[in-house]
């Protein structure tokens, strides 16, 4: 029996369906993402999704959809499905499906007439090219398949309409046509494995709807342009590709290149998996850079996300080099012993006080996996970044006399609660970050490590003292006997800020921690008590008078939640290492519980991965982007925990 699939009664149900959606990518920057019935519901949906060099490598969707009419016993039935105003979808294809599969490759079973057809689709692995397979499993007789393209060709944060400057012309190519609707474009290669006719009637369809736009305030209606159909006679038994590319294909290749394509994935066959299969999507390899995407379908690579996430991604398919491809990437593009946060590539920001000491994190996560030349590759950025932080670097980042670090820019909120609205963060946390700290304290013990392996006297003069300060300072400064617990961050005008945070738990999990164990543990119990789900941590405790339990509404509604009680899957990592260090053994039954009970969302928001946020509230619906590096990494990582050191349980 399949891993992932959905039966006819559940597909047909659009309030059910339409929140399901794939994300499928090419490793090298393009992606394919729709629903399992095919309906589009954001403008960050289509079929072929390209990064262009020519607009500074920012993605646009090119290919949106597919129509696909059977012509059977002279009735046409067309599989497609778009949603127009006032809730009309039209044509309403959805109803002909089967069944819905992704064990393997995104798969459709469609029952129309007398015809049963089966469509397949992927793309290929560091090539602009999507390709869909045709499979007439039953027809009585010849039939004709009608294949009509929607084009876009827009940024994906954008929309477009219906304009004069298009061209509508189309040039022939090989079984197929070649459209470039704009200057400055890549031109779309559109071909099949045979020979087909091709009816040229350019035409705009208006006001295509995208409901999960409209849900998030955002503006959500379309203009699709489409040059015409393709048509070719059919019948039981045959197997025809249709081709979407950047570049003029042969297309006698295209069948062989299909089955090479899919025989090297591994099946979504297990919970396990489907989060490899999963890890996988978010590495890109590009201009000579290889990158992590902190999630689909609409942000970049981020510098803390990489670093957070890395560890785990990297146990999806066993190997260093993966690790080293990303770290030297992001050395490539440090600045003031700082790592880009966020941005393009031509203009980064830079405004991140823990993506720098989470680097430390991943090098020793590295180190800890096999690679022996860890210090000798990293150690020269290593030391950049903690000589930055202890002279004084961007944002004001600095150390103070005490030995911790302290960070102060109105306006910026530096640390992974980052949400700004209207110019103001929601959670700014200026001053010493609990987390910041915990951080800098494994920073400092790591490399005072590695300078004593090497025997590298100036490092270790100028340091060794560092520990036992930082150390001192940070219990007296953050640890709240009366509570029981890590404030969140301390500064000179609010003083101790003691919400009840996630932030505190980094603090219990790093390698090098200042905690003894009972407080180790009482952090762990308050964070159990009032932060933990079913689906992660919250961000805040539901007691708290800024807590928002549902994430939901126009961009700074959402933003306003985001920080104030969301729940994260990714911090499940610190939390489930912190709480097996504390409870060894017994504490295994506990996070096996946790990190598989996250089987349950392989059917929902993202198929087969994880989402990047979920409601603090029960019953912690999926929001978001619906596919995360770090929700995915750190459950990975976990998992690998728990096979390797805790396996007999």
């Amino acid at each position: 029996m399949s891993y992932i699939k959905f039966q006819k009664n559940q597909v047909v149900n659009l309030e059910y369906s339409l929140g399901k959606e794939i994300i499928r990518t090419n490793r090298g920057g393009s992606y394919s993402s729709t629903t399992i019935v095919d309906c589009n519901t954001r403008k960050y949906h289509g079929l072929l999704v390209c990064p262009v060099d020519e607009f500074g490598g920012e993605r646009f969707v090119l290919l949106s959809s597919l129509d696909v009419t059977v012509v059977n016993n002279d009735r046409s039935f067309n599989t497609g499905i778009r949603k127009y105003n006032g809730d009309y979808f039209s044509p309403k294809g959805h109803k002909y499906i089967e069944d819905f599969n992704a064990d393997n490759i995104p798969s459709r079973i469609y029952r129309v007439g007398g015809v049963i057809l089966k469509q397949e689709r992927l793309l290929v692995h560091y090539e602009e090219q999507f390709l869909l397979r045709f499979t007439i499993l039953e027809a009585s007789e010849p039939m004709k398949l009608q294949v009509r393209p929607f084009l876009a060709f827009r940024n994906i944060h954008q929309l477009t309409h219906a304009n004069l400057a298009v061209n509508t012309k189309v040039d022939f190519v090989e079984n197929g046509i070649r459209s470039k609707l704009y200057e400055g474009f890549p031109s779309l290669n559109m071909q099949f494995s045979r020979k087909v006719d091709f009816v040229h009637v350019p035409d705009w369809y208006l006001g295509v709807e995208y409901l999960e736009e409209q849900k998030r305030g955002y503006d959500y209606s379309e203009d699709l342009f489409t040059p015409g159909f393709f048509e070719m006679e059919a019948r039981e038994g045959d197997a025809i590709i249709f081709s979407a590319s950047t570049k003029e294909e042969k297309t006698s290749g295209f069948k062989q290149k299909f089955t090479k394509t899919v025989s090297g994935k591994i099946p979504r066959d297990s919970f396990t998996n489907c989060l490899k299969n999963a890890a996988h999507q978010f590495v890109e390899k590009r201009g000579g850079k290889t990158l992590i995407i902190a999630g689909f379908p609409w942000f970049g690579a981020w510098g803390r996300d990489t670093f957070i996430s890395l560890p785990g991604l990297a146990l999806a398919k066993p190997n260093l080099d993966l690790y080293r491809a990303v770290l030297d990437t992001q050395v490539e593009s440090m600045k003031e012993g700082l790592f880009p946060n966020m941005g393009t590539a031509s203009n980064p920001a830079f405004n991140s006080v823990d993506a720098p000491l989470w680097f430390f994190w991943a090098v020793q996560k590295y180190m800890e996996r096999g690679g022996s030349d860890g210090w000798e590759r990293y150690g020269v950025a290593a030391k950049s970044v903690l000589n930055a932080y202890k002279n004084g670097t961007s944002f004001n980042i600095h150390m103070r006399v005490n030995g911790l670090i302290y960070a102060d820019a109105d306006g910026k909120a530096l640390t992974w609660m980052d949400a700004v609205v209207n110019g103001i963060p929601v959670t700014q946390r200026n001053g010493y970050d609990v987390e910041i700290n915990a951080l800098w304290y494994n920073a400092v013990c790591f490399s005072l490590e590695m300078a004593r392996l090497e025997k590298d006297k100036n490092f270790i003069k100028e340091y060794e003292q560092l520990p036992e300060l930082i150390k001192e300072s940070f219990i007296e400064i953050f640890w709240d006997d009366k509570s029981g617990y890590l404030a969140d961050y301390v500064n000179d005008g609010e003083g101790r800020n003691c919400f009840v945070r996630p932030n505190m738990v980094i603090a219990v999990s790093l390698p090098y921690s200042m905690l003894d164990k009972d407080q180790m543990k009482k952090v762990l119990d308050i964070a159990d008590k009032e932060l933990v789900t079913v689906r992660g941590l919250r961000t805040l405790s539901p007691g708290n008078k800024y807590y928002k339990g549902v994430y939901k509404g126009n961009q700074e509604e959402r933003d306003k939640a985001y920080h104030q009680g969301t729940v994260w899957p990714w911090l499940y990592g610190p939390f489930c290492e912190g709480w097996l260090r504390v409870y060894g053994q017994q504490g295994v039954q506990k996070v096996r519980k946790l990190i598989f009970g996250l089987e349950d969302v392989m059917n929902e928001h993202g198929i087969s991965t994880i989402s990047e946020i979920y409601d603090g509230d029960p019953p912690h619906l999926p929001q978001g982007a619906i596919s995360q590096a770090w929700s995915v990494g750190e459950v990975l990582r976990i998992i690998d925990l728990l096979e390797n050191n805790y396996s007999n349980q």
